[in-house]
This record gives C-alpha cells, structure tokens and sequence, in this order.
C-alpha cells in the first residue's frame, strides 16, 4: 500500500474537513477523503473512529457542523434530492417492510424514486438475480435470515442505478459464498464507472476488493493509501520447520527480528524483498521450512500501525 490522495473531477465523493458533534460527543472531527468513479474506497477504523456518522452525512440523513461534501458534484446539505438520486445508500442495520414480499419491497423503492412502474418492474429482475434473491423473490420479508436481508438491501441500493454506493458493513451475516460474490459485484460495478465507499471490519476482504483505503481513528483521517503494493509495509511473518532449533540458529545468524510462537516462530520483517531474501536463506539452513506466511495481508499491517496509539 502506498500513501495518494488529490482531486477527483467529474464525479465521485469529495470530504472536506468534516466536523460532526452530538453535544459535547465530537463523532467526525476532521475527516477528509476522496472516493473516484470507477474504484472501490474502503473506509476503515475502530468502532466509534466516526464511520458511520459520515456515511449519514454522505447520505444527506445528517448535517455536517463544518467543512463540506460532494456527492457527483452535489452538496448533500444544499441538493439533498440530487444527492439522493446519485447514491445508493445501505446502512449497517436497516428496516424492512416484514409483510411485503421480497418483490415488493423493491417495488415500494421503485416508486419512492419516482421509477416508471415498468421500469421497476424490469430492474427489480435484474437486481434479484445480480445478488442472488431471485428464488425467494415471492417470500416475506420477515422470515429472511440475516444474510438474506443484507442482500435485500444491496438490491434496494442498486434498484435506480446509482452513480455512487455508500455501503456500512454490507458483509454483515453473509456467509462466505455471498461475500465472494459481494466482492465480484462491486469489482464489475467499479469497472462499470461506479464510486464505491465500502465500510467493513472484515479487512482480509477489503485487501481484494478495494483500490484505496482511507484510515480513520478518533474522528480524523490518519491516512490514505492505494492499494497497489507499491511501498513496502512492515508485517509479522510466521515461520515452521522441521527442525525449530537449527531454524532458530538460522532466523539468529540473518539477523532477524523474531519472536517465540510456541511451535512456530514470528519474524518482523520490512517488506517483501525481505520476506523472499530471508526464505532463500532459511531454505539453505537445513531447518527444512514447511510453512512461512504473512500474519496480517498489507491492508491489515497499514491499519494497525496507523491505529497503533490511537485504540
């Protein structure tokens, strides 16, 4: 990963020094980030670090204290409508209509966005099938299983073809099939041109869907970062073999940073040149290496040490 951030034209999501406050609570303190069409933003922090308190704001349910936002060029706070017709809005937890039948409930959406009865008619097809729902199209609501409604409100969010997702958690309760095929459907919606800002714990997942990753902590943007694997980054690396103690000896001899694993053994190390130089050289030792294998993917080591001081 390494550090980029400038101006985006034509679209996108562009933050500007953001303040957000409930009281004597500071939510969102200086937040700044921007999101382009056609890539896939995760945004990432500790609970409470104000994720979802901007993601409010970028979906004109919350108005800023300070700074600005652009939604498509649009002021979520002076063009909320403009805003609305732009994004596709699904937050961490949502409501649903329990009665209605999964067909429905996108009806209901169609019509909330002034979509031509046929027009919704044909889109609601369209996106059953791209998150999978179709064959519980005539179910209700109410008996969907968690990861079910999550779909639900993926296909809520794509029903008008928004220009920009605004996404909290979206692979909350999915089990691992649906998160593949939630990162392939935001994969070829970014090919497409879409901006997607993508919130989520789950960073192992982040590293494969995302294009850049924003850090927040304590209601300020800590850093931006592409996720290119340009820049080295400095992560633990765990280490079997065959024989510990002459593999011990080796990781001693290298100069190596490491650290007892029980069974295994924890090498420090800077970067991937490091990594593979280190590997020619364990290999030579004898210890007969059987396992060696990041502990944390990039995405993972640049979070924890941008959050280091600030949990």
């Amino acid at each position: 990963m390494s550090s980029a951030e400038g101006p985006v034209s034509g679209g996108g999501i562009v933050v500007d020094r953001v303040h957000r406050a409930f009281g004597d609570v500071v939510a969102v303190d200086d937040i700044s980030l921007v999101a382009r069409p056609g890539e896939v933003t995760a945004l990432i922090g500790p609970n409470g670090a104000g994720k979802t308190t901007l993601m409010l704001m970028l979906a004109t349910l919350l108005v800023p204290d300070d700074g600005s936002i652009t939604v498509d060029g649009f002021s979520p706070v002076d063009d909320p409508r403009e805003v609305r017709k732009r994004i596709g809005w699904m937050p961490d937890g949502f409501g649903t209509w329990d009665a209605l039948t999964v067909r429905e409930v996108l009806h209901t959406i169609g019509a909330a966005y002034d979509m031509p009865v046929g027009e919704t008619r044909a889109r609601t097809e369209e996106v059953l099938a791209q998150v999978h729902l179709a064959d519980l199209a005539d179910r209700r609501a109410r008996v969907l299983s968690r990861g079910q409604k999550q779909r639900l409100g993926m296909a809520r969010a794509l029903l008008h073809r928004p220009t920009t997702l605004i996404l909290d958690e979206p692979a909350s309760g999915l089990d691992p099939r649906s998160r593949i095929e939630l990162r392939d459907l935001l994969r070829g919606l970014a090919a497409a041109g879409t901006t997607v800002l993508v919130s989520s714990h789950i960073l192992t997942e982040l590293q494969e869907m995302a294009d850049r990753a924003v850090i927040v902590s304590r209601g300020r943007t800590i850093e931006t970062q592409t996720v290119d694997g340009a820049a080295p980054v400095a992560r633990t690396w765990r280490v079997t073999a065959l024989d510990r103690a002459r593999l011990v000896t080796a990781l001693g001899e290298a100069g190596a940073d490491w650290h007892d694993a029980g069974t295994a053994v924890d090498v420090t190390l800077a970067g991937d040149r490091e990594a593979a130089e280190l590997l020619a050289r364990l290999a030579g030792s004898g210890a007969g290496v059987t396992a060696y294998a990041p502990l944390h993917g990039e995405m993972e080591a640049a979070y924890l040490a941008a959050t280091e001081d600030r949990q």
